[in-house]
C-alpha cells in the first residue's frame, strides 16, 4: 500500500500504507491541509488507481500460479502411483529378468571374446573356432529353453488359477447344497416334533444326526412284549408322522427294528431269533406306514436284533431302551451328488 505524508517543505512524500489509511489521509488532507492543491490531488488519485490495477493485476498472477502449482503437484501425484505401479509389475518378473539378463551377460561376455580374439581365431585351429561358436550355439539353445520355460510356466499358473476358480466355484455350491440340506432336515425334524408333540417324551425322541433326522420309538409305544402286532396308541403315532411326511418328496425312509439281549421264547410261531422279531417289527410299521399314504417306493425295513444297543443289557431299564424302533429320515442328495460327479 502506499503511504503519504508532508515533509517540513509542504511536499508529498509517498511510501506504503493500507488502503483505507490513504482514504483517510486523502480525505484528511482536504478538509485540513489548503496547502494541497486539486492538480496534486488528481495525479495522486490517478496514481492510487494505477497501483490498485497494479494489485490487481499481481493478485491475478498470483491466481494462475497457484492453479498451476496445484496442477504440477496432480501431475507429480499421478506419476508417483505410476512408479508405483511398475515398481510392483516389475516384481512378478523380477526373477526371470535376471536370469535372462544373466544369459545375456554371458553371450555379450563370449562376443566380446570372440571380437577381441578375432586375429587370434584366425590363425589358431579350425577346431579352437568350433569349440566357441559351439559354446556360443548353447548358451543361445539355453536361453530359447529358458524363454520357453518361462512361457511353459506361465501356462501352467493360468491353468491353475483356472482350476482354482473353478474349484471355489464348486465349494460354493457345495456349501449352498449342505446349506440348504441343513435347513430342509432342521424343518423335517420341527415338522416331526410338531406332529408328534402328544405323546410322552419317554415314549419317542426326535434328534438330528450325522444330518438325518432320527425318530425312536419306544417298544412300549409300540408292541407288547414279544409280539409284531402295534398297538392302538402306537398307531395314531404312526399316522400322525405319515401326514407329517406325506408331502415330503424327497425324504427317504428307513424303518429299523432293535431288540434287547433276551433271546426269543422258544417256541414262538414264526420266529427263531431276535433277528426275526427286528425285521417282522420293522416290516408291521412300514406296512402301517404305506397304509397311511406314504409311497412304498420310500421306505426300507431293516431288522438289526439285539447288535445295536443305546445302552447296556445289564438292567431292566437299559434293556427297555434297547427294545426300540428307529425311523431313519434321510433328505436325498441327487442335486449334491451331481455336484460332486461334475468334472
Amino acid at each position: 500500500m502506499l503511504y503519504l505524508y508532508l515533509d517540513f517543505n509542504s511536499k508529498f512524500v509517498m511510501t506504503f500504507l493500507p488502503r483505507q489509511k490513504i482514504y483517510l489521509f486523502f480525505l484528511g488532507s482536504i478538509f485540513f491541509s489548503s496547502c494541497v492543491s486539486q492538480k496534486k490531488y488528481l495525479d495522486l488519485d490517478s496514481r492510487k488507481e494505477q497501483l490498485e490495477l497494479t494489485a490487481a493485476d499481481c493478485e491475478k498472477a498470483m491466481a494462475q500460479l497457484e492453479t498451476q502449482r496445484k496442477a504440477l503437484d496432480e501431475q507429480v501425484t499421478r506419476l508417483s502411483e505410476s512408479n508405483r505401479k511398475l515398481v510392483r509389475d516389475s516384481t512378478d518378473t523380477g526373477m526371470a529378468l535376471r536370469k535372462t539378463q544373466k544369459l545375456y551377460t554371458e553371450l555379450n561376455s563370449t562376443y566380446d571374446k570372440l571380437i577381441s580374439n578375432h586375429e587370434k581365431l584366425l590363425s589358431n585351429s579350425a577346431s579352437e573356432s568350433t569349440r566357441l561358436s559351439s559354446d556360443l550355439a548353447r548358451r543361445e539353445a539355453e536361453l530359447k529353453n529358458l524363454d520357453a520355460t518361462l512361457l511353459t510356466s506361465k501356462t501352467q499358473v493360468d491353468k491353475l488359477s483356472s482350476d482354482l476358480k473353478l474349484r471355489e466355484e464348486k465349494l460354493n455350491e457345495l456349501e449352498r447344497v449342505l446349506a440348504e440340506k441343513d435347513k430342509a432336515v432342521n424343518n423335517l425334524r420341527a415338522k416331526v416334533s410338531d406332529a408328534l408333540l402328544g405323546f410322552k417324551a419317554g415314549d419317542l425322541s426326535v434328534n438330528v444326526k450325522n444330518g438325518k433326522v432320527y425318530v425312536s420309538l419306544s417298544e412300549q409305544l409300540l408292541f407288547k412284549s414279544g409280539s409284531t402286532k402295534v398297538d392302538p396308541k402306537g398307531q395314531d403315532a404312526l399316522r400322525k408322522l405319515a401326514v407329517a411326511l406325506k408331502d415330503q418328496k424327497d425324504v427317504n425312509v428307513l424303518v429299523e427294528g432293535h431288540t434287547d439281549d433276551v433271546p426269543v421264547a422258544k417256541g414262538t410261531v414264526g420266529m427263531q431269533d431276535n433277528w426275526d422279531l427286528s425285521v417282522l417289527r420293522a416290516t408291521e410299521i412300514t406296512r402301517i406306514l404305506t397304509q397311511a399314504g406314504l409311497s412304498s417306493e420310500r421306505l426300507t425295513p431293516s431288522g438289526r436284533s439285539k447288535f445295536l444297543p443305546v445302552a447296556q443289557n445289564t438292567t431292566k431299564d437299559q434293556k427297555a431302551l434297547n427294545r426300540r424302533t428307529e425311523i431313519i429320515l434321510t433328505p436325498k442328495l441327487d442335486e449334491l451328488f451331481q455336484i460332486l460327479e461334475k468334472n
